[in-house]
């Protein structure tokens, strides 16, 4: 069962703008700007009682995206981030006039379940090895926009890899998802294409002049800048007449990195065997996800990754 104290509503008394935040996986679930428009898609079928990771919104991705490249890892596809309850920071709650927000954490020795075994992130290796994390979600809202930043400490005592993405849910407006004209992406043009569903697409570099959308069928796509652009910024079309703005970056060791894109709708077969999500809600969402994907050094101990998404709304 949901705890009412595991869903936090924070607004922004000053505009009136607003965002709340599942403790499990510190996943923010709501976020209605000043104007009162939902800006995150959540599944009527997601599951808010801990049984799995959360079906929309921003669910966090960390330490890997994707399933393991170790087939011997049980780690779970995206890893533990999404799959415990954080805490709330002491005194992080928040509301002046500039913004409103509130800070969870997570450490690694507090992660009791996604950690799976074969993996540098298991019980028993990491205890061997020394590795261990710390994670902070810092959030704040205000009239115009929504920030949420991912702060990654290193407090063991060995360096790692790690991938981490907001694997972000934007709502739909009038079901208009696979519309061109009403939803899109513009801002990934020079981008490398990795598609995972079209191969004649795999490698190619995304067009100036073109906008991505989701006509096709199923998209799932990551989008690599060759220039190893260390903040992206996009234009995403959520209905007729709406568009909503989305910028991100990222730093290791207060060093810039390169930020990727990634690109997902289910379309209808997929959605059909999803059991968190309804036949035809790929036509109420598109999921637009900033991600800092191996592009980036190791985390050395005692050091922070920073990763930053802003979304204007």
């Amino acid at each position: 069962m949901t705890d009412n104290t595991d869903i936090l509503t924070i607004t922004h008394s000053a505009s009136g703008a607003s965002f709340a935040v599942h403790k499990f996986g510190a996943t923010v679930i709501s976020y209605k700007s000043a104007e009162g428009r939902e800006n995150l898609f959540l599944s009527s079928s997601a599951k808010l009682d801990g049984s799995k990771a959360i079906r929309g919104g921003i669910p966090l991705v960390f330490p890997i995206f994707g399933p393991p490249t170790d087939a011997s890892s049980t780690m779970p596809q995206h890893g533990f981030a999404r799959q415990n309850m954080w805490t709330v920071k002491d005194g992080s709650q928040h509301d002046s006039d500039e913004h409103a927000g509130i800070s969870l954490s997570l450490n690694l020795t507090d992660a009791s379940a996604g950690r799976g075994e074969n993996n540098a992130w298991s019980v028993d290796n990491a205890k061997k090895d020394g590795t261990d994390c710390r994670l902070t979600l810092d959030i704040k809202v205000d009239g115009t926009s929504l920030t949420t930043i991912l702060i990654v400490e290193n407090t063991g005592s060995d360096a790692f890899n790690f991938n981490c993405l907001q694997h972000t849910y934007f709502a739909v407006d009038g079901s208009a998802a696979q519309d061109p004209t009403k939803c899109f992406v513009h801002g990934l043009g020079g981008y490398s294409c990795i598609d995972k569903i079209d191969s004649a697409n795999d490698g190619k570099v995304a067009s100036y002049d073109k906008d991505i959308d989701l006509t096709p069928g199923e998209v799932d796509r990551v989008y690599v800048h060759e220039e190893k652009h260390s903040a992206l910024g996009v234009k995403i079309g959520v209905g007729e007449g709406k568009a909503i703005k989305m910028e991100s970056m990222g730093e290791v060791d207060e060093s810039p990195v390169p930020v990727s894109c990634v690109v997902w709708n289910p379309h209808i077969e997929k959605a059909k065997g999803m059991g968190d999500f309804t036949d035809e809600q790929y036509k109420d969402m598109i999921c637009v996800e900033p991600g800092l994907l191996g592009h980036q050094p190791v985390l050395n101990p005692g050091k922070e990754a920073r990763f930053t998404q802003i979304i204007f709304a």
